[in-house]
């Protein structure tokens, strides 16, 4: 499960969240591609936007569901 305290500074303010188990592995950029960026010099994902959207809220829970090293977050905030 992804730990708050350890999210990356990259993330926008909001529920969701990417924590420095991130292995890079692209899922959820493809899965939420209007919500998940790439920092390319660090090599890890992050929320560049949260969710505003049914569609996009849909995506982030799909994407949190299936990040293979829980890495995604969902304070509910």
């Amino acid at each position: 499960m992804a730990d708050k305290a350890n999210k990356h500074p990259d993330n926008v303010p909001g529920k969701y969240y990417v924590d420095n188990q991130c292995i890079d592995c692209d899922l959820c950029r493809q899965t939420a591609p209007n919500n998940f960026s790439h920092n390319e010099a660090k090599g890890y994902s992050f929320v560049s936007k949260q969710p505003s959207t049914p569609d996009e809220e849909k995506a982030c829970q799909e994407a949190l569901g299936s990040c293979p090293v829980s890495a995604i977050g969902d304070d509910g905030a």
